[in-house]
Parts: C-alpha cells; structure tokens; sequence
C-alpha cells in the first residue's frame, strides 16, 4: 500500500473577523482555535482549503 503525503496544519490567526466561508473551510480542516494543529491529506481539495485561508494557517509537510 502507497504512503500517502500529509500536511500539518496550525492556525496561528484569530477567526473573528473573517468572513463565513473562511471560518467554514478552518472548522472542515479541523480549526476552530489558535494553536490547533490538523494532519491533513496533501491532495487538490486540501491545497484549495490551504489556499482559501492561507493569511491564517501555517503549513508544514509533515
């Protein structure tokens, strides 16, 4: 079976403020408060997700 690649996810930024669709796509990634971190899989939907609210994550290969 292959290794599929993941990527660590942590919100650094704060959510208020942000518009209903940024806080949407956070809380599917996993995020809902500063510091959580989610292991998501690095596929084209996740790379969206990353590019919708990149300003509010930092992203690590992990």
């Amino acid at each position: 079976m292959a290794k599929t690649e993941t990527v660590e996810i942590k919100l650094t930024r704060s959510l208020i403020g942000s518009k209903k669709d940024q806080i949407a796509t956070a809380n599917s990634l996993g995020l809902r408060k500063i510091g959580d971190k989610a292991t998501q899989p690095d596929n084209p939907q996740t790379q969206g997700k990353i590019k919708k609210i990149s300003h509010l994550i930092t992203v690590t290969k992990a």
